[in-house]
């Protein structure tokens, strides 16, 4: 190889394209207001503000003052509205009285109904503001029905607005508008807008029961201009513990739909950093591009989306890109077909040979364990340097990015230092020989139990052009090689930012080793550097800035606040206080309470208190105990009929309160169970189904009390726990409270920041009946006469 700029040039063009893929995937934010045809961010951003202004947690003031703001602006557009209310019991084990905002615009025939779906409850305890989870989902509904209705669009489907309630605590508005609504009977697709950050573009997820070839062709023949999606990133959805109200609808309804939002910034999720300022309007513009084509489209379309075919899909800035499933095989035989014929070409030209490539294959396997096993014992190395890293339950840090980038860098420099000895074109088609094998297999895996990750065949087609040029004519071109190259950056290298940004840092090792892949499957575009050992110390030496970078940002400050927890728990059987966290590190704030030796939290950490991430307890110490009113507790039933004991309970507030948890016994089975009027949803038989001691976490509105209705055997022994929790600690009489910084904030999915009372839920009153009464009644007929006595009916 001749010593020339060609390496330079490479990697501009690699950058180039990179850079392109980037910025050009999502719209740029419009500098002035579109015309009231368009879809504006601007005008999106007026709805955003007024929502986000307060936290809006179901049970919030502010909650109510969002739903009407919600109502008043749809009625703006000319739409009549209506609201539907109800309690729902979800298979998360949360209980809440819904509120859901429903409105209509009718078409011009009967046929089914697209519907146009957003929550409007914000994330409870950590003073969220909801702007972009998920006041950016129903601001771009807003602003999106207005320009429809503004242009006139001719549509023959109904379009159903809804405004769904809950979302946070565990989907009940939508399982309310699933199995309550007479609407949902005419509902065929839906449009639904999230968010799981606060930046980035929009990812489209689908949800389909059966196949998905008919949604994806009708999203195709859409014509979105941005869109970004492919058919591995719902493969790995539906392997996380993420849910949205169109989980509902598929799971509950049979109806599928669409999923659209923006991960990144993941930090900012469910924190009080989720407010107007954090937020990219770029992404509301994102959200704003899916919406008028699709809202377009499918109010035309003919809904009857179902399909027993599948595709893969997958995106690029030029072009949507889609094909059936079955197309994986065909291409996998192709692709191997060809890799045999170029090996046996190759080595009857005596330009492969088995040495040169048994040591590709050592390359290979010695770049690939070297990076990931750097990736891996570096973030464990980094977590102890940085234990606060271990507060942020996203598992992504603020400097996320920079520590992404610099593992890659290090993998790539990595990966120049194990072919740094390649001298001849000759070796790096030897040395080609070993990713392809593994890629092959790669995708042999995937078509057997991962069909959706299909397309990651194509790039290898590429690259086995490369090394069909040099087989045949033995010489090969630079510059069409990095042609072939560009399906491999566009294909792959997303996969390296996305998995980390996410799945969280934990996973730098699977974008260590994705980039060693990557790096080694372009090897006749990349091993032609000269000077290997110069660009791996490039690599490597930016790896070290990036590291630096990290290392100086790895404080917290206004606007990247560290998160913490504390609650105060009183224990009214024993009338003993604790003050608790979650946090694996004790800062400065919480010592104030905590002191400087905490104990450890084993006598609470049976609780499992609701979390997305099953937090437990960390730290416990000594409190003051505060006239804090307990609830009172009122059997309006306790009776024994045959072997199965009858039980009413009515837990009342006599203080401001917005979650009760009931806890039992986990070898207690409980039958027919029901908590104001709602029985578990997808309860199968009479015994209710749950998890370790949990049976249900209610989420109070309107002071409303908590009603619950079960039946258990007469020979067990009640064992019922009740923690009552308010969300003001911070703001309570009772408590003088030191605030906390601007550069803390409270940690998000646990419950913090709140006052619990813990009481055991016992009956108050005992009588005997005498056995020839219960012998002249059948046991409805007993249960019936007998409804509302505090007793235990025992036979004497």
């Amino acid at each position: 190889m001749k010593n020339n700029y060609s390496s330079f040039l490479i990697v501009l063009f690699t950058a180039t394209i990179l850079l392109w893929m980037h910025y050009f995937q999502m719209p740029f934010e419009s500098k002035v207001e579109s015309p009231l045809s368009k879809f504006s961010e601007k005008r999106a951003a007026k709805h955003i503000k007024t929502i986000s202004t307060e936290p809006h947690y179901v049970g919030s003031e502010n909650h109510e003052q969002v739903a009407i703001y919600l109502q008043r602006e749809l009625q703006k557009l000319g739409l009549e509205t209506s609201l539907q209310e109800g309690y729902t019991l979800t298979d998360w084990g949360n209980l809440v009285k819904s509120k859901n905002i429903l409105a209509r615009i009718k078409g011009k025939n009967s046929g089914k109904a697209l519907l146009l779906l957003s929550h409007y409850d914000s994330a409870p305890h950590t003073a969220s503001h909801g702007a972009a989870d998920n006041a950016t989902g129903v601001a771009t509904i807003l602003e999106g029905v207005r320009a429809f209705l503004h242009n006139k669009t001719p549509h023959k489907n109904d379009i159903i607005i809804l405004f769904s309630d809950a979302e946070e605590l565990g989907l009940n508005g939508a399982e309310l508008f699933v199995t309550k609504s007479p609407w949902a009977k005419e509902v065929g697709m839906v449009l639904n807008f999230e968010a799981r950050g606060t930046a980035g573009p929009s990812y489209m997820l689908m949800e389909v029961n059966n196949g998905n070839a008919a949604m994806v062709k009708s999203f195709a023949d859409a014509n979105v201009r941005y869109p970004v999606s492919n058919s591995l990133m719902y493969s790995i959805y539906k392997m996380l513990p993420n849910d949205t109200d169109l989980t509902v609808f598929r799971e509950t309804g049979k109806i599928p739909g669409l999923n659209f939002a923006f991960i990144d910034d993941h930090f900012n999720y469910h924190t009080q950093q989720d407010d107007y300022s954090h937020l990219d309007m770029k992404s509301v513009a994102h959200q704003g591009s899916y919406l008028m084509p699709l809202m377009t489209y499918f109010s035309n379309a003919d809904l009857n989306l179902e399909s027993v075919d599948d595709q893969n899909y997958f995106n690029t800035p030029i072009y949507f890109f889609h094909y059936p499933f079955n197309w994986n095989y065909i291409l996998l035989i192709a692709a191997t077909i060809l890799f045999l014929g170029l090996l046996l070409l190759g080595m009857g030209k005596r330009i492969l040979n088995i040495h040169e490539m048994a040591q590709g294959f050592l390359r290979l396997l010695g770049a690939a364990v070297t990076a990931t096993l750097i990736a891996f014992l570096g973030w464990k190395i980094l977590l102890s340097i940085y234990p606060q890293y271990n507060d942020i339950q996203h598992g992504f840090t603020y400097n996320g990015h920079a520590y992404i980038t610099a593992f890659i860098l290090l993998s790539v420099g990595i990966a120049f230092i194990f072919y740094a000895k390649i001298k001849t074109e000759t070796a790096i088609v030897n040395y080609t020989v070993a990713p392809i094998v593994i890629w092959l297999l790669i995708n042999t895996a995937i078509a057997i139990y991962l069909p959706g990750a299909g397309f990651l065949i194509i790039p290898i087609f590429f690259t086995l052009f490369m090394m069909a040029i040099f087989i045949i004519t033995q010489r090969s071109n630079p510059f069409v090689n990095a042609i072939f190259s560009i399906p491999a950056l566009l294909i792959y290298v997303p996969f390296i930012f996305m998995l980390p940004i996410g799945l969280g840092l934990k996973i730098l090792t699977a974008s260590a080793l994705l980039t060693i892949l990557v790096f080694t499957i372009l090897l006749p575009l990349y091993g032609r550097f000269t000077g290997k050992i110069f660009w791996a110390l490039a690599f490597v030496i930016s790896s070290i800035v990036f590291f630096i970078y990290t290392n100086v940002n790895s404080g917290y400050e206004t606007g990247k606040a560290r998160p913490n927890s504390l609650l105060y728990l009183y224990d009214a059987d024993t009338d003993k206080a604790l003050w608790a966290t979650y946090d694996k590190t004790v800062d400065p704030w919480t010592k104030t309470f905590l002191t400087d030796k905490p104990s450890d939290a084993p006598a609470i950490s049976q609780y499992s208190l609701f979390s997305k991430y099953n937090s437990k307890f960390t730290y416990t110490s000594e409190a003051l105990v505060r006239a804090i009113p307990e609830p009172t507790i009122t059997f309006t039933r306790d009776t024994i009929i045959g072997k199965q004991r009858y039980l009413k309970i009515k837990i009342e507030p006599n203080r401001a309160v917005n979650r009760y948890d009931i806890f039992a016994d986990s070898d207690m089975i409980i039958h027919n169970f029901s908590a104001n009027g709602a029985k578990l949803i997808h309860q199968k038989g009479s015994k209710l189904q749950r998890n370790g001691r949990k049976i249900l976490s209610y989420y109070v509105v309107d002071s409303e009390p908590l009603e619950m209705q079960f039946s258990i055997s007469s020979t067990d022994v009640l064992d019922l726990e009740l923690f009552e929790s308010s969300f003001d600690l911070m703001t309570n009489p009772l408590f003088n409270m030191e605030r906390r910084s601007s550069s803390m904030m409270p940690m998000p999915f646990v419950l913090t920041d709140a006052i619990v009372v813990i009481k055991e839920i016992r009956p108050t009153l005992k009588v005997s009946v005498p056995i020839s009464v219960q012998k002249n009644f059948t046991a409805r007929q007993l249960s019936d006469t007998i409804p509302d006595l505090e007793a235990d009916i025992i036979p004497n």
